[in-house]
């Protein structure tokens, strides 16, 4: 007797909370309760031991397909049935139907916290912990269209009620505040299992919040945790939101500036990754200190433009810098090319490219702890021009001044920003684009970001490079200044200047030629884009299609 039931399948690693979710839904006036229906079959199937294998297999029905289809989608009283399935007992062998019918959710929980537990049951294995076999669960759902809602575990002991309202939501059933909380003790639809694996949960009598200070974790279990953290990992990029247990757990995931950047793939190392998987360690010492250099490259038409002025640049600062163990410029060249081809960049894209002192042997600033050899890093990136280039930029003069080479040599290209974020800071304040940089004298330097230039009665004219980046944007269109037959001077220049200049515009890989209408409040010019900037703006766009090193393969459609 019964009518047809709608099942909820619940699939989780062992020790994952995930007999605790089950009380609470055995809770509703709706629902009725499975404890791994499965089970038997996996032991069959794999012949993997238990202290209760035989007792199980007697009691329960050891043929899969049978269970999914008597047992799982058998007819019920209730309008729910509740399925807790332990991920690795979805084996070969049963019927597609399993995973095609019903409401599936996954629970996931941090292997720091599941390992050590389950060592006292069973010796803890790959296979055992199933994680590999919750993301294929997870693939194959959203492969079909049906991506299920993924839950942590830690978010169910630091806020059950919101976490539960929230899975509720996905699965498209009411919330019951009986899920809340449960009696103690032993539940009659138990597995047999309940004496070896539920000593903790019969003592709770809801979601109890996890102790603030965790156990030490066993260095016997180090390699398994490294091999089970990518597949927590992965799944935990999908949850509902992030772990309370982490600091910026209550910020909004934000949005991108080029939506196609979520799906990218960056070289770090000497292999290419996703873009959520892009990390350097925590020993590298562009983390420890800030110790790397960088170039900004930008790619037109299939070629990666001044990339030899670039790598030139990079090698000067490595070696300014006392870097060892380099790669080449060949090895450099191949993982930017290998990068751009992997993601079909071959326009309108920009590489951040980094190369790190790499990584230290411990913490600590000297040299003398890099031992692996230089953290090579390419970050290709859809980005079209950072700035206005028809209506033009609004500076602000920044308090900050430029550091001087007595301080830092700013012809070493490198990773140590604080002074030009400070600068910026001023001008994000002051709600303009960016601001201009003065010398100790007083005169002005650059931008925070970006090289200088003024017009004033048909004269170009841009500060030396003394204090400010010698950018090789800045020696393209000084030379393009030249090619346009146009006078160029290389001085000191005051504040003032700038203030009452004709036209002025500021260059750098990121933004190229961009016209500047207002200074301190002065409007430039007559307030719009001037000749010469559209000029020399033109003629750097006729240059950057034209000339540049191909990217290897690359045909023009």
């Amino acid at each position: 007797m019964g009518e047809e039931i709608e099942v909820i399948h619940s699939w989780s690693a062992p020790r994952s909370l995930s007999t605790s979710l089950m009380y609470s839904f055995s809770q509703r006036n709706d629902i009725e309760v499975l404890d791994e229906p499965l089970y038997a079959n996996f032991l069959r199937v794999t012949g993997v031991d238990r202290p209760y294998k035989e007792e199980l297999r007697s009691e329960m029905e050891n043929d899969g397909n049978n269970v999914v289809k008597e047992v799982i989608f058998g007819k019920g009283v209730k309008k729910y049935r509740y399925c807790k399935h332990i991920a690795k007992q979805r084996v070969p062998g049963l019927t597609n139907e399993l995973m095609k019918r019903g409401k599936h959710f996954i629970l996931i929980r941090n292997p720091l916290d599941i390992l050590p537990s389950f060592e006292k049951v069973v010796p803890p294995s790959f296979l055992e912990l199933g994680l590999a076999e919750l993301v294929s669960v997870y693939s194959e759902l959203s492969e079909s269209g049906r991506p299920p809602p993924v839950i942590d575990a830690a978010d169910l002991r630091e806020n059950p009620e919101a976490t539960l309202r929230g899975l509720c939501e996905d699965l498209d059933i009411p919330f019951q505040d009986s899920m809340l909380r449960w009696e103690a003790g032993p539940k009659p639809f138990d597995g047999i299992w309940a004496p070896w694996w539920y000593k903790s949960v019969h003592k709770s009598t809801g979601f109890s919040p996890a102790k603030k200070y965790p156990m030490p974790f066993p260095t016997s279990l180090y390699d398994m945790l490294e091999q089970s953290l990518p597949f927590y990992n992965m799944l935990k990029r999908h949850a509902r939101r992030s772990s309370s247990n982490y600091l910026n757990s209550t910020l909004p995931h934000p949005s991108l500036p080029v939506p196609a950047n979520e799906k990218l793939l960056a070289w770090v190392g000497d292999e290419i990754v996703p873009r959520e998987t892009a990390k350097v360690s925590v020993f590298d010492s562009i983390v420890q200190g800030g110790d790397g250099v960088w170039e900004g490259l930008r790619v037109y038409s299939g070629k990666v433009f001044k990339l030899e002025e670039h790598l030139d640049r990079m090698l000067d600062s490595a070696k300014a810098l006392a870097f060892s163990n380099v790669p080449t410029r060949e090895e450099v060249k191949e993982a930017i090319f290998r990068t751009l081809l992997r993601n079909g960049m071959f326009d309108n894209a920009h590489i951040r490219l980094t190369l790190t002192r790499g990584k230290k042997v411990t913490s600590g600033m000297s040299p003398s702890f890099n031992r692996y050899g230089c953290t090579l890093i390419v970050l290709a990136e859809w980005k079209p021009p950072v700035y206005d280039n028809e209506k033009g930029l609004m500076l602000v003069t920044a308090t900050t001044r430029r550091n001087s080479p007595n301080n830092l040599d700013s012809k070493i290209h490198h990773n140590n920003l604080l002074n030009n974020i400070l600068a910026k800071i001023e001008g994000n304040n002051a709600g303009a684009d960016d601001a201009i940089m003065l010398d100790k004298d007083g005169y002005v330097s650059e931008t925070n970001a970006t090289n200088i230039f003024l017009v004033k009665k048909g004269r170009v004219v841009t500060p030396h490079a003394d204090y400010c980046l010698p950018g090789i944007t800045r020696a393209t269109v000084m030379e393009l200044v030249l090619k346009e037959s146009l006078v160029l001077e290389e001085r000191r220049i005051s504040l003032s200047e700038f203030h009452t200049a004709d036209e002025v515009w500021t260059t750098g890989t990121m933004g190229e030629l961009s016209p500047v209408v207002k200074i301190d409040g002065r409007i430039v010019g007559d307030g719009r884009v001037g000749p010469i900037t559209l000029r020399l703006q033109n003629a750097y766009k006729n240059l950057s299609k034209d000339s540049g090193v191909p990217i290897p393969t690359y045909e023009k459609s």
